[in-house]
């Protein structure tokens, strides 16, 4: 995902332009860590503590120039509008936090609103089209004829969450003025490891096979997350 990310913003900027970046949901920070030391400014939003002190930590290794162009707010990302002015950021990420939230419209248009013109709204999504793909390749077939009529679902934690279609974000996408400019697939043939499984023994092969497929048809229709780019227009 972050291969995917890095190409659309390479696609969108000028070489070395320092970016103006929100991370909504930011988790441990990996993703925002990784921009702030890519030369971007990062400004992550977290409302969990304990991924919080998680960021903070591991904020606090890095050398003084990246400590400077990231800062942490702690926050709901349903609340940007109360922390950000409307064009504040050039690149908005929210990975792995729309299946938390029941009634994501709000969310989704103020997150819109924080991209300046022409700025790169990247989601990452449970895909809702391949529910089934996981508990078909484990043999559970009532698990997987069930998993057709739904996007809810029980993720890995044990959390009952949601998942998004393509169609259907798609077209809130074009609603809310940030319309779909690439999509790709995250997780095509990884998803069935079992839970604790080594790393292989030739890890890059095994990111290029995802990579590859994560944008060829029909492998990312199946991937068990997707990973949208809309630009606000």
């Amino acid at each position: 995902m972050a291969r995917q990310l890095d190409e659309q913003i390479a696609g969108r900027f000028p070489v070395g332009k320092r970016l103006r970046v929100l991370d909504v949901g930011m988790g441990q920070g990996t993703q925002a860590l990784r921009l702030a030391r890519a030369g971007h400014q990062v400004t992550g939003l977290e409302r969990d503590a304990t991924m919080i002190a998680a960021a903070r930590d591991a904020l606090a290794g890095q050398p003084e120039g990246i400590r400077e162009r990231m800062r942490i707010i702690e926050g709901d990302g349903r609340d940007t509008g109360v922390h950000f002015r409307p064009g504040s950021f050039d690149v908005v990420l929210c990975h792995g936090v729309l299946m938390y939230v029941e009634e994501p419209d709000p969310l989704l248009a103020g997150l819109a609103r924080m991209l300046a013109q022409g700025g790169l709204l990247s989601l990452l999504v449970r895909n809702g089209d391949a529910l089934a793909m996981r508990p078909g390749l484990g043999g559970d077939w009532a698990g997987a004829l069930a998993a057709f009529d739904t996007t809810a679902y029980r993720n890995r934690l044990g959390l009952d969450v949601r998942a998004d279609r393509l169609a259907t974000l798609t077209a809130k996408l074009a609603g809310i003025g940030a319309p779909l400019h690439a999509w790709y697939g995250v997780r095509v043939f990884t998803d069935t490891a079992a839970d604790g499984a080594t790393a292989p023994d030739d890890p890059e092969t095994l990111l290029a096979v995802e990579e590859r497929a994560g944008r060829t048809d029909p492998y990312r229709g199946v991937a068990a997350l997707l990973h949208l780019c809309g630009v606000r227009g």
